[in-house]
């Protein structure tokens, strides 16, 4: 069995390509992947998994509370990454390439599962779905982050699509639907019950340059999209981003706001 779906393999390769320096931006939202990891509340001995793990900060968190952690990612970059940095930490998790649409586990496999704004980006959102409710067991818990629908993150995402080379003829679903309340009972009401809570996460950093940095460096749609322009649209790339991130600056450097949705589902 592929462990990546042929469709997402293009996918796979642009998160992949932020490597290690993709951590940095996880540890930059990392309010918010504490936040649902607290939520979904890990106990000692429990399997959890880690959808979308990327470098596997939001694992190595969960590894943190005495839970059995498998992190599951299409970026084989990323968890390389992931396995290193666990390594370091010396913490024993479970690394292992496989898609969000296919997960490479049996039924009911786990006590609980976590995707901190990583499964928002499936591109088979009915497939995903499915997958999170046959691998977790009734009674278990996901817990889920993605950004708000008029979040900072939708707002950054504008700033970088004029420079986006081809535009899909037939574009995926909205990511932010899995951060639209109406959408989630809608997708998920049948397999879960759910509830919710907002927050708000600040990214910090010394100055505009040092955002630019951070994520052209680690974050794979900004990575991919900037690699493939030549110099002088690289270079309008930078000053749209610097000045779109200016917005944020204070006295003593860079305050990204984010805002984002936690959802809690018990398995029915």
């Amino acid at each position: 069995m592929e462990a990546v779906l042929e469709k997402n393999r293009k996918a796979a390769g642009m998160w992949s390509s932020g490597g290690r320096a993709y951590d940095e931006v996880s540890h930059g939202v990392s309010e918010g992947i504490r936040h649902c990891v607290m939520r979904l509340n890990p106990k000692q001995g429990e399997r959890i998994v880690d959808i979308a793990t990327g470098t596997g900060f939001t694992a190595r968190h969960i590894a943190n509370s005495g839970a059995s952690v498998t992190g599951v990612d299409i970026a084989d970059g990323l968890l390389e990454a992931a396995r290193q940095l666990s390594q370091e930490e010396g913490l024993s998790i479970e690394w292992q390439l496989g898609d969000a649409e296919k997960l490479p586990f049996g039924d009911a496999s786990f006590d609980g599962a976590a995707s901190t704004f990583g499964i928002m980006f499936a591109t088979n959102q009915d497939a995903a779905i499915s997958e999170l409710a046959r691998v977790v067991r009734p009674g278990g818990r996901v817990a889920i982050a993605a950004w708000l629908p008029d979040s900072t993150a939708v707002a950054l995402r504008k700033v970088v699509a004029p420079f986006v080379s081809a535009a899909p003829t037939s574009p995926p679903p909205s990511p932010f639907n899995w951060g639209d309340r109406s959408w989630l009972k809608n997708a998920l009401g049948a397999h879960f019950e759910l509830g919710h809570e907002e927050g708000e996460l600040t990214h910090r950093l010394s100055d505009a340059y040092h955002a630019w940095r951070v994520y052209e460096g680690g974050f794979g749609p900004i990575r991919a999209t900037s690699q493939a322009l030549d110099a002088d649209q690289r270079a309008e790339l930078k000053a749209a981003f610097e000045d779109w991130v200016g917005q944020f600056n204070t006295d003593l450097g860079i305050a990204m706001t984010y805002q984002y949705l936690i959802t809690i589902g018990v398995r029915k």
